[in-house]
């Protein structure tokens, strides 16, 4: 038996903190079993490396869609960049529509170096994408992946924010439309989402059936940008239009949607893959979202990330060793209920 030289103190702080220790019946987590005869301590994720967009990751955890274009995002992108590579995750860019008129600020964006073999991708609005449909020019799309080096393509559909942010783009066409056109011309890897409010059944299924890689949720829960735009516009709007930001889908409607289309739809469905995003806090959330989703699926995170990438790259480090062990634990002692 090892030796306890804290036995002492520790005995101690036990008595001492006995009290302020209890947590309340009221305060339990509904939504798992503790399970603690499974397990001994893991020393990894079960089921991981595994197999994502074609891409080893050692984690179920995606760096979802942040920033660029802005003085702060080189520093951000390069430590989110550093920290996939070490932790072995996948990472989709914030909107890179910069780079389709100028390699200005490549800077921003160009992580291929610090992300290493890790997935890495790319990401435009379905107005930028409309707009170069209709000019012929979709070959600039991947001539702007070539220069990333990056692994695909994430579209972004923002009806409602583009039609609330005062120098949005308007949307002439269905986005199923551009992004059918997109799928035709490009042979790109494709992931299809939202923008912080989700996506609704009849959607989804017509997403389902096209050959792209994955579906990112995007979910109400985390940031909606469309209530971010009229929080930047004049106050009559707002006052008109608030009512929309409290539309939409969370993660847990949507992962229902899903679980019941895909049996439903059988040989029509075409996409398998998943990133559930929107409003997930922390590796209890994602673990228990991933787990309720029937279908292959890692979960997304930005603002937690955000927080920590900012400045010296130690703190975002150590925010995602400890996300990841907190993964671990839970994949062996939680069950959801």
């Amino acid at each position: 038996m090892k030796e306890d030289p804290t036995a002492a103190s520790r005995k101690k702080d036990h008595i001492d903190l006995a009290f302020a220790s209890r947590v309340e019946i009221a305060k339990l987590d509904p939504r798992f079993n503790y399970e603690p005869m499974l397990s001994a301590h893991p020393k990894a994720i079960a089921g991981y490396p595994k197999s994502f967009l074609n891409k080893q990751l050692q984690a179920p955890i995606w760096v979802s869609s942040m920033t660029g274009g802005t003085e702060k995002a080189k520093t951000i992108n390069r430590n989110l960049a550093t920290a996939c590579a070490e932790f072995g995750l996948g990472m989709g860019l914030g909107s890179c529509r910069s780079l389709l008129e100028s390699n200005d600020r490549i800077e921003d964006f160009a992580m291929r170096d610090f992300i290493g073999d890790q997935p890495f991708y790319a990401n435009l609005g379905i107005a930028q994408l409309e707009e170069l449909v209709n000019k012929g020019s979709l070959s600039i799309v991947n001539d702007m992946i070539q220069r990333l080096k990056a692994d695909g393509l994430i579209i972004h559909v923002n009806p409602l924010q583009e039609w609330l942010q005062e120098e949005g783009d308007d949307i002439h066409a269905s986005p199923l439309d551009t992004i059918k056109t997109v799928i035709k011309e490009l042979d790109l890897s494709i992931i299809v989402k939202e923008v912080g409010q989700g996506m609704g059944p009849a959607s989804l299924r017509e997403l389902l059936k096209l050959p792209i890689d994955a579906i990112e949720f995007a979910s109400s829960g985390g940031t909606n940008f469309s209530m971010l735009e009229m929080l930047r516009g004049c106050p009559q709007k707002k006052n008109a239009f608030e009512g929309f930001a409290t539309i939409g889908h969370d993660a847990g409607n949507m992962i229902d949607i899903i679980n019941t289309l895909i049996p439903e739809m059988g040989p029509e469905v075409n996409c398998r893959n998943f990133i559930i995003s929107g409003g997930v806090q922390d590796y209890l959330d994602g673990y228990y979202l991933i787990n309720a989703l029937k279908h292959n699926a890692i979960y997304g995170q930005a603002s937690g990330f955000l927080k920590h990438a900012q400045g010296d790259y130690e703190d975002l480090r150590q925010f995602v060793k400890l996300q990841i062990e907190g993964f671990t634990f839970a994949s062996a002692y939680l069950r959801n209920k």
